[in-house]
């Protein structure tokens, strides 16, 4: 095992060891070196090819395993071998860890469960009891990721901000760091990463507002090696020279707000370079004129940043969207290569963030190579072709001009967390990219508020309306695509459209597949070099999170944590059901050929009627209902009142109908247990009345629009 800064790492995998006989320290393509010595910083650089160490697979973050027992040939034959069901009915993101025979996930909530990676046994479980208060601290939905391992431990962000090392062998807390300032509204989605006895955890929680960072703690002890802030705190107060720097692209008084930066997912590691990068996200709050006086840079937000794991020493960044003001997160998958360009083997690193455009960059220097948009973008023409920098439409700085920005990409981004996958044969990435676009009303009487979105962008103006025509326009242009893409000659390959903007995480693999869930319910797989569809399995449940495959013995299985959730359940209301109603039904599900397990029957979607009481309000009412309805609610319940099938649909409940009860849920927080807080700190009486009427009154509507439809129908 390495202990210490990856000096001999380095050596190992670097061609000049590899090319001495005398070595003796071959890399590893086997579970039995996991098995006889834990998991370390050769195996993970590597990757046991029968086993899935690390949540990229490797320090990559390739997403692609040689296996090929599996192939475009036989995957017709691909059947359940078993399944699992949850305990959780929220949103699954998690990527399984495999380590000697064991599958190891981690759900919503944060819980952790160990199979027997064969027959499915359940071997232990661990619930680090995440308060269902702090729910509401979440742009997101309560998910996890996944999960780290390093020698016989496994290591869990949890959603309310704490670091917690587990026994691999019997799911007992070895020990447990608060890693966040729980009084502020900070959470933890993503999956660690461990890179020399050091593990590297960041946060979320920019759109709320805080100030982000990423931190390391030694794997045995827990003890905390260094932290490394993305944005500079208040002036007078940055000692190290990148915050100093950072500092000047800075204005107003942002650290009011945090600044937000918050590294919430990607991460990738080099073991040659000795270089760590990682993704650094969007403003706080995200309107631009409201954080820094609509002036600067504001480094380090959407930037990818180099540093030194051992240290957390800065090394060079590369900033993506300059002066962010989109939620325009650089948090999304990072992906690293060789590739030849221009006759030169180029050390790469490769994303597809919200932005839109498709960078290549050198990874020892972080100096552009190329960018190109992957889909369509309005908020910029292109990039400078020596800087990268973005040649940005002046329509779309919102807070200046005064007028509403209909932006393309918009705030869910032309990609979001879901993993792409690389295929070394064909030399494509694969992107589980989105097409949607989102109106930006900057909010003119913004202040702060201790709960909900902090965005300094009004949510309600550009709400979904009671119209057939504008709903049919909006579900027309927003899809998901999956795109095969040329990084080299920065163009697409080959596209699937999906009905909806949301499709779910990536795999390929050396059988010439490349594999994905969907929100139709579906498992399927793609030839990796022509897109051609070859093979499909009904799940009964949306799937977000990304596949993995192992092998045990002769049999190569793919395994996949399914169950619809995330932010395109939850915000986007209308959209989130475009294509039709979606179950959460999560399970962990494995895959073989020759596979005979069966699912049991599918359960009905009981949806509860659109059924009102007649509306009392009035027109201000509905108006000040719209505004907080937007800000404290939409996150949850869905744009314009519309829910998006997993937390409930204001429209059909009971409990709108009650002004009472309405209250004693809103400003009492009766449901708090089930993740609804009070919100008696931001909404007063009144506010929580006018919120009720908003909904009542979007619900007559509704009633009245599916009324006129019928009606229609039947002539």
């Amino acid at each position: 095992m390495v202990a210490k800064g990856f000096s001999l790492l380095a050596v190992v995998v670097s061609g000049t060891c590899l090319a001495l006989s005398g070595c003796g320290m071959g890399l590893a393509n086997s579970s039995q070196d996991l098995a006889q010595d834990g998991v370390n910083g050769r195996l993970i650089a590597e990757g046991a090819n029968d086993a899935w160490p690390s949540y990229g697979r490797t320090y990559d973050e390739q997403r692609h395993s040689p296996l090929a027992d599996i192939n475009r040939q036989n995957v017709r034959d691909l059947g359940l071998a078993w399944f699992a069901d949850l305990d959780t009915s929220r949103g699954q993101e998690a990527t399984p860890l495999v380590i000697d025979g064991v599958i190891y996930i981690s759900t919503a909530w944060s819980k952790v469960k160990a199979y027997d990676a064969v027959t499915g046994k359940e071997l232990w479980a661990f619930d680090p009891e995440v308060p269902g208060k702090a729910g509401v601290n979440g742009c997101c939905d309560v998910v996890n990721r996944g999960l780290a391992a390093w020698g016989d431990k496994l290591f869990l962000g949890t959603f309310d901000g704490r670091l917690i090392a587990l026994d691999r062998k019997s799911g007992k807390t070895l020990w447990s760091q608060v890693t966040v300032d729980q009084s502020q509204p900070y959470t933890i989605t993503g999956a660690p990463r461990v890179i020399g006895g050091k593990v590297i955890i960041g946060n979320g929680g920019a759109e709320m507002g805080v100030r982000g960072y990423v931190t390391a703690y030694d794997a045995q002890t827990g003890k905390q090696a260094w932290r490394f802030y993305t944005v500079p705190d208040r002036p007078g107060k940055n000692a190290e020279t990148y915050l100093k720097d950072a500092e000047k692209t800075w204005n107003g008084k942002w650290w009011a707000q945090g600044g937000g930066g918050t590294v919430w997912d990607a991460m990738a590691y080099d073991p040659e370079l000795d270089l760590l990068y990682i993704g650094v996200g969007n403003g706080s709050p995200w309107n631009h004129g409201i954080r820094s006086e609509g002036k600067g840079d504001n480094l380090y937000l959407s930037s990818i940043v180099a540093i030194r794991p051992e240290t957390g020493e800065y090394v060079w960044h590369f900033q993506e969207t300059p002066g962010e003001t989109w939620d325009f997160t650089a948090t999304q998958h990072i992906m690293l290569a060789d590739l030849k360009i221009d006759g030169k083997v180029r050390k790469v690193l490769m994303q597809a963030p919200k932005n839109g455009f498709f960078y290549v960059i050198d990874r020892e220097t972080g100096e552009f190579i190329s960018g190109k948009n992957f889909v369509p973008v309005n908020w910029a023409s292109g990039l400078d072709p020596k800087s990268g920098r973005p040649i940005e439409n002046p329509e779309a700085r919102y807070y200046k001009t005064g007028r509403p920005w209909i932006g393309s990409p918009g705030a869910g981004g032309a990609h979001s967390w879901h993993p792409m996958a690389w295929d070394p044969k064909e030399k494509l990435v694969f992107i589980p990219a989105q097409i949607a676009a989102f109106p930006y009303f900057a909010d003119k009487d913004w202040k702060p508020a201790k709960k909900g979105f902090n965005t300094g962008v009004d949510m309600s103006a550009g709400a979904m309306p009671a119209d057939r025509k504008v709903r049919a326009g909006a579900e027309q242009a927003t899809q998901g695509v999956l795109i095969a893409w040329d990084p080299v000659a920065q163009k697409e390959r080959w596209r699937v459209t999906f009905p909806s903007a949301n499709n779910g995480g990536l795999l390929a693999t050396g059988g010439g597949l490349v594999f994905q869930g969907n929100m139709k319910s579906e498992m399927a797989a793609y030839a990796t070099d022509t897109g051609a569809k070859l093979w499909s399995y009904p799940v009964q449940t949306g799937v977000v999170a990304p596949p993995v495959t192992y092998k045990i013995g002769d049999t190569q299985y793919l395994a996949v944590v399914a169950g619809w959730g995330g932010i395109w359940a939850l915000a986007p209301g209308l959209l989130s059901q475009d294509g039709g109603p979606v179950h959460n039904v999560s399970r962990l599900l494995v895959f073989k050929l020759g596979g005979k397990a069966k699912l049991p029957a599918t359960p009905p979607i009981n949806q509860l009627p659109i059924d009102p009481p007649p509306f009392t309000g009035t027109m201000q009412q509905v108006k000040s209902g719209a505004y907080r309805y937007g800000r404290f609610c939409g996150t949850c319940h869905g744009d314009a009142a519309i829910g998006g099938g997993l937390l409930p649909d204001l429209r059909r409940s009971a409990i709108v109908a009650d002004k009472t009860a309405f209250q004693t849920v809103v400003h009492d927080g009766a449901l708090e247990a089930n993740g609804m807080v009070s919100f008696a700190n931001v909404l007063n009486p009144d506010e929580i009345e006018a919120v009720r009427q908003y909904v009542v009154h979007r619900a007559n509507e509704d009633r009245d629009l599916d009324a006129g439809s019928a009606k229609t129908a039947s002539r």
